[in-house]
């Protein structure tokens, strides 16, 4: 039947969407609508994030959930200054590297408790309608409640990734009892009678609409000082988890000054550590001192990719929890720092020192209102759906972002109590000559700072509007001196970097590469224009 056919062999660039009143751009077509009808209800563009935000924990658990980390870079109508939000949770204060490496183990877990950090999704919720919103928390989150009771289609790019995330969690746990038990309560709730959903099948969580309507009437409180974090904690005591009641209660989000750095004419804004924005400025800021002839020649992909090892070494070098560094982040981003780094690409690849960037699952989403409240968001539960442990009856899959943290003492990184670790998480936003362009990102692990580098070139040096700046093809530098590349790079491209020692594999899988949303303001206008990833579901939603 027509209805139930998914397969579509012939790829196809959306278009960019221009509006006047408001937009919302995100990987689900669901959530980007959820945001829409709350700018519609009255809300502004911060209140059109949170339920978009809350919609998504929904509609796409295979990248984010209840249990998520969340960032946040805000530019308030009128304001000329830009508002940072910091909400990734600490290690549990019991946890510590000793009682790891003890028992032999010399890297982090994927899965399990070991790895769960406090959540802080939630309470970016309550923080950004209370400094910046127009309605309650409990109005921007009735469109995700609704979808949790009453269910949804799964689409073609959402049932892939529930379908391997359900292989991959069911092979761990095939081989380790501990982990099978710990992972019932997610095949109950994401999994129900044992079928992973497929494209097309209904999906509801009474669970999860349960718990997001306790967040709401409680402006969060509940899952860090009352109901939800009473059973947080103590299911995690019960099994042997390290997450407690006082880890939860003494939870804040951090509201930070963003970093900058100037590229072309133009300013652009990361948050500060412990994210991994300034691999992405530490690039751009290299990059600042050339000028590009095309986008697709030699010399431009050479220098992006040298740039973007040099910017990863520092940030595997220093970057962690602000309190362990011993390096001010905003000397990797000095004018006199950079020109030496400049000087260091060559006609040939180098090899930075040593990483090992893996991928993982993240939400980004960015809104704009009709009065100029821009928003650039990202929430994430690393690596899909997290961790495999759901709370039983609650619907909170919680997070695995504790797998970044180092068990060597001397990193940065290196595991602690009470510690955030580097995150991969990474909201962008864009300025020029003091004027809010607007808010850009792109999800995806360690390819984050490299989207950001390539996605900004592409429209400030290129040309290409947002749907065409995300459209392009794009690279991801892995380790040492490999790349991959998408299928629609040149052989001859691909052959001159071959030539200058890049080790370049050609990937086929475009959800490798990162996915992405930009929104652009016209300061004269006030018309939005954005772009939405074709590598995914989703799309603009706009009035």
């Amino acid at each position: 039947m027509l209805a139930n056919q998914t397969f579509n062999p012939y790829p196809r660039s959306r278009k960019a969407v221009y509006a006047k009143n408001g937009m919302v751009a995100t990987g689900s077509v669901t959530a980007s609508q959820a945001g829409l009808a709350i700018l519609r209800q009255g809300g502004n563009a911060i209140d059109a994030a949170v339920a978009t935000a809350a919609t998504l924990t929904v509609v796409e658990p295979t990248s984010n959930g209840l249990g998520a980390d969340a960032f946040a870079i805000i530019h308030r109508a009128g304001d000329n200054q830009l508002y940072g939000l910091n909400s990734s949770g600490p290690a549990p204060r019991g946890l510590a590297a000793e009682s790891l490496t003890s028992r032999g183990l010399t890297s982090m877990p994927t899965f399990g408790w070991t790895p769960v950090d406090v959540p802080g999704a939630p309470a970016a919720w309550a923080a950004l309608v209370q400094r910046f919103g127009k309605l309650s928390l409990a109005e921007d989150l009735a469109p995700a409640i609704a979808y949790a009771k009453q269910g949804y289609a799964i689409s073609q790019v959402l049932g892939f990734y529930w379908q391997r995330a359900a292989l991959s969690y069911r092979r761990a746990a095939a081989k380790d009892p501990a982990f099978a038990k710990l992972f019932a309560e997610w095949e109950r709730v994401f999994a129900p009678g044992g079928h992973t959903p497929a494209t097309g099948d209904i999906w509801r969580s009474p669970d999860h609409a349960a718990t997001l309507q306790a967040i709401a009437d409680s402006n969060a409180e509940a899952m860090y000082r009352g109901a939800l974090a009473k059973r947080i904690a103590e299911f995690s005591e019960a099994t042997g988890g390290y997450l407690r009641a006082d880890d939860l209660a003494a939870f804040q989000p951090e509201w930070v000054t963003p970093l900058s750095v100037r590229y072309h004419g133009y300013d652009v804004f990361e948050l500060p550590p412990n994210g991994q924005g300034i691999a992405a400025l530490e690039a751009l800021g290299i990059l600042d001192g050339f000028e590009f002839a095309g986008r697709d020649n030699f010399a431009t992909t050479h220098r992006q990719i040298e740039a973007i090892k040099l910017g990863f070494a520092d940030l595997f070098a220093h970057v962690g929890d602000p309190a362990a560094m011993t390096l001010d982040p905003a000397a990797l981003l000095s004018p006199q720092y950079l020109a030496s780094q400049r000087a260091r690409i060559g006609a040939s690849a180098m090899t930075p020192a040593p990483s090992d960037p893996n991928t993982a699952g993240t939400v980004y989403l960015c809104a704009a209102d009709g009065d100029g409240n821009m928003i650039s968001y990202i929430q994430s539960n690393y690596m899909g759906f997290g961790s495999g442990i759901v709370v039983p009856g609650t619907g909170i899959a919680l997070n695995n972002r504790g797998n970044n943290f180092s068990l060597t003492p001397s990193s940065p990184n290196y595991l602690q109590g009470g510690k955030r670790p580097l995150n991969t998480i990474i909201p962008g936003f864009l300025t020029k000559d003091g004027q809010p362009v607007g808010p850009f990102g792109v999800m995806g692990g360690f390819m984050q700072p490299q989207g950001h580098v390539q996605v900004l070139m592409n429209a400030i040096d290129f040309g290409l509007d947002p749907q065409g700046a995300l459209d392009a093809p794009r690279w991801q530098w892995y380790a040492d001196k490999h790349v991959d590349f998408e299928p629609e790079f040149s052989t001859s491209l691909l052959a001159q970097l071959r030539a200058a020692g890049h080790d370049v594999t050609v990937n086929p899988e475009p959800n490798t590469f990162g996915r992405g949303q930009i929104i652009w303001r016209n300061p004269e206008t006030g018309t939005l224009v954005g772009g939405s990833e074709s590598r995914t579901d989703g799309a603009i939603a706009a009035w």
